[in-house]
């Protein structure tokens, strides 16, 4: 062992807010992911789509994300559908 005193550990550097600013989740909650989804697609849009007992039987906000933040593959279908939700109103030119 060595009599050096220990290097300090330099502190990871804080993200920025503009840190990510291609990322499309960043600063978009589960929530207003799984609300859009349902306001775009619809609930029996959302489970032909994703076949989750969440969306399909008595469905709702709260239980659909009570389940994704179990569960990280649901949860990253989930986001794969908003992502892809975002490139087809773009392409068609309508608003979020």
């Amino acid at each position: 062992m060595s009599d050096a005193p220990a290097r300090p550990v330099k502190p990871a550097p804080r993200a920025e807010p503009s840190a990510q600013p291609r990322n499309a989740l960043h600063g978009v909650t589960l929530e207003a992911i799984v609300t859009a989804l349902a306001e775009h697609y619809g609930w029996a849009g959302l489970g032909e789509r994703i076949a989750l007992r969440c969306f399909t039987s008595e469905p709702s906000v709260a239980s659909s994300l009570k389940f994704l933040r179990k569960t990280p593959w649901a949860r990253e279908k989930v986001e794969g559908l908003y992502l892809f939700m975002l490139r087809e109103q773009r392409r068609t030119g309508h608003p979020r």
